[in-house]
């Protein structure tokens, strides 16, 4: 599958004030995962430490906070994983879910897809 960046907005925990980045759509990743000093200057605030493992099979602990996203005018809330200073910003599968929108890797896109409650 290939790969593709998009254009998102993060946002302060009132949702008040927002950022644009690039962020890679990475599907493999479970979590939308952001460079700390971005998430820092928006005031977002880690609730929780956990481990993650990496594409190269490392494991790592970082922290967990909740924030804004925004992507193509949908908003919604979400957890977002504290990255190292540098790292290029992950839109991962949970928050991709919660915006009810999936990778298209033919088109490099996003496109709306609808809930489901099976």
């Amino acid at each position: 599958m290939g790969t593709f960046r998009v254009r998102i907005e993060l946002g302060d925990t009132a949702g008040q004030h927002f950022e644009a980045i690039e962020a890679l759509v990475d599907t493999g990743a479970t979590y939308t995962s952001v460079p700390a000093p971005l998430l820092e200057r928006l005031a977002v605030t880690p609730h929780t430490r956990d481990t993650f493992v990496l594409a190269d099979g490392r494991r790592v602990e970082r922290d967990i906070g909740r924030t804004w996203v925004r992507v193509d005018g949908r908003l919604e809330l979400t957890l977002v994983v504290f990255a190292d200073p540098g790292t290029e910003p992950l839109l991962g599968a949970y928050t991709l879910e919660g915006l009810r929108l999936a990778a298209d890797p033919v088109s490099r896109r996003l496109v709306p897809v609808p809930g489901l409650l099976l």
